[in-house]
């Protein structure tokens, strides 16, 4: 069965043609590392890459992260080999495969049936899937590929700049704010303000609304430019605040920032303690609801303060495995 509830505020991307960056990968304090074969690995390399991540898998301690694969697009030539060798190889220090460019729901199913196969073969445990969404086509049909193979459905990660190359916006950089995405507000004594929105935003609710309806988690992907840490963490903020539960880093230095935004804050933890505790009190005395400085907190609330509580919980775990 998938781990529904995987630790993964953040998933490192590290190409498959370079094995130093592959060695230094599972010390780096990522959540999750994926060991890429698809972008960023070019059409000559790709064969060594994929030799190259059959022997980090082997070789390399991954007991301090989770670890993936992303294979090559189902429309290339590359991928058949790329989940055969891997799974038959390697498949054991495994965790998910990372699946680009998920159109429909028989994408999903034919590297589930792939894997399934392999796994009777060499007798290996079930190996999640992570699906890219990064078309219009694999936007269009969200919610159906996120109810799909329940059985090894993890995560759905929104990948931004091909979504923006499917769609024909106008970018400016992967991930971050467009200047030219912005409305003025009406005249009013001949004053108008310029008020910049969110380019992302519908993309990213309707990733995590089809992510939260089918128990997957949503993960947000890359934010290019590696200089600006407060840009960075901008965008994971807006991606946390509407329910996303982590992000790529496409360079180290971004691992950190990504930790940071999705781990909640002490101020949230307390809150979250301070709801429990007093849910439980009105509970004894027969009470559905009850007032915390100033503010009625019912059923929901305690929902909301118990899956705080429960990632910190995941975190603790995480940070006392050992090194």
């Amino acid at each position: 069965m998938p781990i529904k509830d995987r630790l993964h505020r953040s998933e490192l991307a590290v190409p498959g043609s370079n094995p130093r960056m592959l060695e230094k990968a599972p010390t780096l304090g990522a959540d999750i590392v994926f060991m890429d074969l698809e972008d960023a690995v070019a059409p000559a390399d790709k064969e060594q890459a994929r030799k190259n991540v059959i022997h980090a898998l082997l070789h390399h301690d991954w007991s301090r992260c989770a670890v993936s694969v992303r294979i090559n697009a189902l429309d290339t030539h590359y991928c058949y080999r790329d989940i055969v060798d891997i799974v038959e190889q390697a498949g054991k220090h495994l965790d998910t495969l990372l699946v680009p460019k998920i159109n429909t729901p028989e994408d999903i199913y034919f590297v589930a049936t792939l894997l399934s196969q392999i796994e009777a073969s060499k007798g290996l445990k079930p190996i999640g899937i992570h699906a890219l969404i990064e078309t219009a086509r694999g936007m269009a049909n969200v919610e159906d590929i996120a109810a799909t193979c329940p059985e090894r459905m993890e995560a759905l990660v929104f990948g931004v700049a091909d979504f923006a190359a499917s769609t024909q916006a106008r970018v400016t950089h992967m991930g971050g704010a467009n200047a030219d995405y912005a409305v003025l507000t009406h005249p009013e004594g001949g004053k108008r303000e310029r008020h910049w929105n969110d380019q992302w935003h519908y993309a990213q609710a309707r990733l995590v609304v089809a992510c939260r309806a089918y128990g997957l988690r949503p993960i947000d992907g890359p934010f290019s430019d590696i200089q600006d840490a407060e840009g960075y963490r901008s965008a994971a903020r807006s991606a946390a605040a509407l329910g996303i539960e982590g992000k790529w880093a496409i360079h180290p230095s971004q691992i950190a920032l990504a930790n940071e935004v999705f781990t909640p804050t002490d101020a949230e933890v307390t809150r979250a303690e301070r709801i429990i505790a007093a849910m439980a009190d009105a509970a004894k005395r027969g009470q559905g609801a009850v007032t915390l400085d100033g503010r009625m907190l019912d059923a929901a609330s305690i929902r909301q303060a118990e899956v705080v509580m429960e990632k910190m919980l995941r975190i603790k775990m995480g940070q006392e495995q050992p090194a």
